[in-house]
């Protein structure tokens, strides 16, 4: 209650008194998410590791959802042991229950670029190198399907029975003409591996090396067989994307000066106004959906007066950020976000009793904040955006708008 309160009497301050308690709201927020960082809940879930003297040893594993396949993990044998680390040198494979399995595996992979134009070589076969990686098993069977990702590097491995594991080949290479070239011998590699009744060569030719195209064509493989198989990926299969309902109240000031004539120069008082927006967030499908992108067109008014001027000032904001989630527990989290801020103004002046109105025409700015979700449901953010110039046309005029929200937010789904 008293938190509230606090931020009530926050959102009524004077004018002038709003930069200093802005620096001491921003030290706040960055107080918090320091402290959070350090000691929000660190999931460690059930699994188990095998060591190189194939002894296969329960543990709870400390789950980060690697986007880049991991050479280490932190466990712990029981829940009030002090956490340890193993490394790829002492571990064959581990796992963590109805999540993920990584397997060691000594295989040649090619690390030639498929994304720079500027890097890619003339070579159509790949430049093959010996490593010892994590393997991140996608499909699990009589026919097996690997993963490994560093970065924007992706390549795709497999195996059948107890063969060697080898990578399903895909390279862009330049060709004479500096045209891409394509080397898809992974489709070959499929169609004389892989083979079952109904499989046709169309079904292999509209093969793409990429992910769910590779996992549903090893499914169709083991099924066609009537083979038992595992699809880890489909274990993994979570909601990423929220849309919400985001209304709110908010208090804003506006101060404008003329560097010709000081005569002219007004502060507009603080006003209280109710905002109205909806929130599109996309969750990262990796670091256990910690981050995501947003995006949040609202609409916002603010209107005074002031000693013969008047300001009826509309638009449509268009915030476009990044958000991270600190985890307290499996119901609730906090999360900061910070977003650009595009503006979009619209039936908006400043007048005067004495000469003509100012069209309003406004520049971009930032926009800072830090929340808490319950259940996936509902959450409650307050919101920092810094100066924002409203008369952007104008030669000898300058603005500051500035304003703080508390935003209420209901998930759609």
């Amino acid at each position: 209650m008293y938190g509230t309160i606090h931020i009530m009497g926050y959102l009524k301050t004077k004018p002038e008194q709003i930069d200093k308690m802005t620096k001491k709201l921003l030290l706040l927020l960055f107080t918090i998410v320091i402290s959070l960082n350090s000691h929000s809940q660190i999931s460690f879930e059930k699994g188990y590791y095998i060591d190189n003297a194939n002894q296969k040893k329960n543990c709870l594993i400390k789950n980060v959802d690697w986007k880049n396949n991991p050479t280490e993990f932190v466990y712990k044998l029981s829940e009030n042991d002090e956490p340890q680390k193993a490394t790829i040198k002492d571990v064959k494979e581990f796992g963590i229950d109805h999540t993920s399995k990584y397997i060691r595996s000594s295989v040649h992979i090619d690390r030639s670029s498929d994304y720079n134009i500027d890097v890619i070589d003339t070579y159509r076969n790949p430049i093959l190198e010996e490593e010892v990686l994590f393997l991140k098993v996608l499909v699990e069977g009589k026919a097996n399907l690997y993963m490994y990702e560093d970065g924007n590097l992706r390549r795709f491995f497999y195996n059948k029975d107890d063969t060697p594991i080898e990578q399903l080949t895909y390279k862009l290479y330049k060709k004479s003409n500096d045209r891409i070239g394509k080397n898809q011998r992974f489709k070959q590699q499929l169609l004389n591996g892989l083979q079952c009744p109904t499989f046709t060569i169309r079904k292999v030719e509209n093969l793409e090396y990429k992910k769910n195209d590779l996992i549903g064509f090893f499914i169709d493989y083991n099924t066609c067989n009537d083979l038992d198989y595992i699809n880890y990926e489909e274990k993994q299969k979570k909601d990423l994307f929220n849309l919400t309902l985001r209304p709110g109240f908010y208090s804003a000031t506006l101060s404008i000066q003329n560097s010709i004539l000081t005569s002219r120069n007004t502060d507009f008082d603080n006003e209280f106004g109710f905002r109205f927006g909806i929130e599109a967030e996309l969750i990262l499908p990796f670091n256990r959906n910690k981050w995501s992108f947003l995006i949040e067109p609202t609409y916002q008014s603010y209107q005074s007066e002031k000693e013969g001027a008047e300001v009826d000032y509309k638009s449509v904001e268009l915030p476009v950020g990044v958000r991270h989630y600190f985890f307290l527990n499996d119901n609730s989290k906090i999360f900061v976000n910070g977003s650009f801020v595009f503006d979009l103004s619209f039936d908006s002046a400043i007048g005067f009793d004495t000469r003509s109105d100012l069209e309003v025409r406004t520049r971009n700015n930032l926009a800072f904040g830090i929340g808490y979700k319950f259940h996936e449901k509902y959450s409650l953010e307050l919101r920092y955006q810094t100066n924002r110039d409203v008369l952007s046309n104008y030669f000898y005029w300058s603005s500051e708008y500035r304003s703080i929200s508390m935003i209420f937010g209901y998930s759609l789904f």
